[in-house]
């Protein structure tokens, strides 16, 4: 643990500096988040040197920005593993460290984690305040204000940072917002409105009209009003690289003993010139050379099922002026960039506010467009309600394209894409079905595209494990397709990805085996399983997503209800556990997941 309290002014620089220095250096071989991790180190050391981290939470939003803090705590020298398999987590992990409060890496919680911690707090009668740090980024979420709407009304000490690094709030206010601000954030300031708000009491109400009125016209030429009109105390803007300016701010707030929200103006990518400013690129990068910014390596290989989406989409766009679509703060990451680049008033970047993104194709459908609602896989968790009430229910023509579908890699535990057909497949009037490749990704895009009713199809990260270019049959609702067959008695089904993995598997195989691209996971195939379970008694299900509720569990479904005795059915789905973050190779190999591991799996149960 570095000690930043005892440290002079001059030392606390050069920390940061040397903070700026590790963190470039770990990441350009690692890969992870960049740019807004360097531009927060002062506000994060500001942080360490005025609150407890052993008693005060410390929370910070999706965490991605909390590399400085890792550093200060403890964790300098194990810092090089940053994002490996069995190494340091990109986020805020408690069973990585006592001071991490909280697991974070979505957006938008750390208001409401506050309010959380802080009844906690004032139930045990502790001298303990919450800090949150929070993006600009992550204001755009429903949440936040609802738990600014309770901690208004509850007024619990904490101090909320606002990191704001590209807000255009304060832009227009200059000079007057600067001065007021300075002044409000002033103990004399503060003393003398408490003061008066106090002798107040006392006056006429003409002369508390008065001055509630002079006070809120102040407050309407400053960035605070909302929060101010929230009930939740505002300073600043301040200057977020300010170090002892900070740390004076930060003491004033923590003094107040109520909500207060301390507005921090930073630079992305601080430190690094090839990195200041807003550049989407530097958010989160691969491997780097810090000498010139150039990627390490190049991944080349098969095109990602990202790329083979937006192309897609693009040439469906073109053609029907129909088809629109949405996305919830990804353009770039789910390839939506394009096609709001193309067709502006017809696709939207909606920010970080899953559940808006979701309900607001509904009228779209309803009114007669072709809404394509492209979301992560982990995201759609947020916006859950909204798929059930406002698209299922109406039985609307909505298509979810959930790219990250399965393993991510070194995002880890909060973003591996692994529930969703879990918690779709419950959801009356939802189809749900996925491709193998890229031919049969234009196939289900077409069929999506002239689809009545809600569906989902899933796609992974990076390319499809099946390569084949074989021309792709139309996908025909409920219907799945034989890869092979074998007069063994071994039936391999698999699913989207899980196709890839299955011919992979049988590739190591001594003796051939029949491979089902099951295609749809509801509806089933019910007459093609009907005879398949005359045909073979040992089925191994091949899918990138949770065993419980997932491929399997359908499967098993469906023999059990119709009565179908004598298949010896096994799942290669995920177990029921969060998986660790890491190399994806890596991760599968722990879980026993690779093709050669299958293989294996495979011949050792079927000998029994």
């Amino acid at each position: 643990m570095i000690n930043v309290k005892t440290m002079s002014s001059e030392e606390r620089e050069i920390l940061c500096q040397d903070i700026r220095e590790r963190i470039l250096e770990v990441v350009s071989k690692n890969g992870g988040h960049l740019s807004s991790t360097l531009g927060a180190t002062e506000l994060i050391v500001a942080m360490h040197v005025v609150f407890d981290v052993q008693k005060d939470p410390f929370i910070f939003d999706v965490s991605h920005q909390a590399y400085a803090h890792k550093l200060i705590t403890g964790r300098w020298d194990s810092f090089e593993t940053l994002r490996q398999f069995d190494g340091m987590c990109g986020y805020t992990k408690p069973s990585e460290s006592d001071a991490d409060y909280y697991v974070a890496g979505h957006s938008s919680t750390s208001i409401s984690l506050g309010v959380g911690a802080a009844k906690a707090i004032a139930l045990k009668g502790e001298d303990r305040v919450p800090v949150m740090m929070i993006g600009d980024g992550s204001m755009t979420a429903g949440m936040v204000y609802e738990a600014l709407n309770e901690l208004g009304e509850r007024k619990y000490p904490m101090v909320i940072i606002l990191n704001d690094n590209e807000m255009s709030i304060a832009k227009p206010i200059g000079a007057i917002s600067k001065i007021l601000s300075q002044t409000m954030a002033s103990p004399f300031y503060q003393k003398i409105k408490a003061g008066t708000e106090k002798i107040l009491e006392h006056f006429p109400e003409s002369a508390t009209y008065m001055a509630k009125r002079f006070e809120e016209s102040l407050k309407l030429i400053t960035p605070g009003l909302l929060f101010e009109e929230l009930g939740v105390e505002y300073i600043g803007p301040v200057k977020g690289h300010d170090l002892e300016g900070l740390i004076e701010t930060l003491l004033i707030a923590k003094n107040l003993g109520k909500p207060v929200i301390v507005h921090a103006q930073t630079l992305k990518g601080k430190g690094y010139d090839l990195a200041e400013g807003h550049h989407e690129h530097w958010h989160g990068v691969s491997p780097f050379d810090i000498s010139d910014g150039k990627a390490s390596k190049n991944s080349g290989g098969a095109k990602a099922a990202t790329k083979i989406y937006t192309e897609k989409l693009l040439e469906l766009a073109h053609a029907d002026d129909k088809v629109v679509g949405v996305t919830a703060a990804m353009p770039s990451g789910t390839g939506l960039s394009p096609l709001i680049e193309q067709f502006p008033t017809r696709f939207w970047d909606v920010a970080i506010a899953e559940q808006h993104a979701v309900t607001s194709m509904g009228p779209l459908a309803k009114e007669g467009f072709k809404p394509f609602c492209t979301i992560y896989s982990t995201f759609l968790q947020r916006g859950y309600d909204q798929v059930i009430h406002d698209i299922c229910l109406m039985n609307l023509p909505v298509v979810f394209a959930l790219d990250r579908a399965g393993i991510v890699g070194e995002d880890g535990e909060t973003h591996q894409g692994v529930f969703d057909i879990s918690f779709l497949r419950a959801i009356p009037n939802m189809t749900i079905f996925a491709p193998r490749n890229e031919n049969d990704m234009h196939a289900a895009m077409d069929f999506a595209y002239n689809f009545e009713t809600p569906c989902s199809l899933r796609y992974p990260r990076g390319a499809f494990l099946d390569t084949s270019t074989d021309e792709a049959k139309p996908f025909v609702l409920g219907k799945s397709e034989f890869i092979q067959k074998s007069k063994k008695n071994i039936l391999f089904i698999g699913y989207g990805n899980g196709v890839g993995r299955a011919k992979l598997t049988a590739e190591c195989m001594d003796e051939d085996v029949a491979i089902l691209d099951l295609r749809f996971v509801k509806p089933l195939d019910k007459e093609t399983l009907r005879k398949c379970a005359s045909e073979y008694s040992h089925w191994y299900v091949f899918s990138d997503s949770a065993k419980m509720g997932g491929v399997g569990s359908a499967i098993l479904e469906f023999l059990a209800e119709d009565g179908i005795t004598g298949i010896n059915v096994k799942s290669f789905e995920f177990e029921d556990e969060f998986i660790t973050h890491g190399d994806t190779k890596l991760v599968e190999e722990s879980l026993g997941l690779l093709p050669e591991q299958l293989a294996e799996k495979v011949k050792a149960s079927f000998s029994k």
